[in-house]
């Protein structure tokens, strides 16, 4: 993830405004597999959310990311989750994140820099106050987890 952070960072049309701290999940969805770790970014950009997504798929790939099973085991998973206050329904890209909202796994490090957020008709920590976070930890405080030492 620090990796994925960062190359969209050197870019000239994204910039990593926010980021939340590191979190360790437990397995949704497929859940005979290790833990996953997740975390959100705020980014601001110059790119069109088809194009965003395109840049997304990229470094994906770039990191071996392999579409076996769904829910299943993977490198990396980058969700493009809201693009400022568009609402957007395409095969490829739904804007909201369909299910954003009912994941714990999401809205807890969403909340971290974006808790007054509104998506769906309501703020993420209200989402948030009725979504499972169980087994859910910090796995790393700092918010520049992802930056180079």
């Amino acid at each position: 993830m620090a990796l994925a952070l960062r190359a969209l960072d050197v870019r000239t049309d994204c910039h990593v405004a926010a980021v939340s701290r590191l979190y360790r999940t437990p397995p949704w969805g497929k859940t005979d597999q290790s833990f996953f770790y997740n975390s959100c970014a705020a980014v601001d950009t110059t790119l069109s959310p088809e194009a965003l997504l395109d840049v997304c798929l990229g470094i994906e790939r770039d990191m071996k990311r392999v579409r076996i099973e769904r829910w299943g085991p993977r490198t990396i998973d980058i969700d493009i989750l809201t693009y400022g206050d568009l609402e957007r329904a395409e095969p490829l890209l739904e804007i909201p994140h369909p299910r954003m909202t009912e994941r714990g796994f999401v809205l807890m490090p969403l909340a971290d820099f974006g808790a007054d957020l509104v998506v769906s008709g309501r703020k993420v920590a209200d989402w948030l106050s009725e979504a499972d976070v169980q087994g859910i930890e910090v796995a790393d405080e700092s918010r520049d987890w992802w930056k180079p030492a």
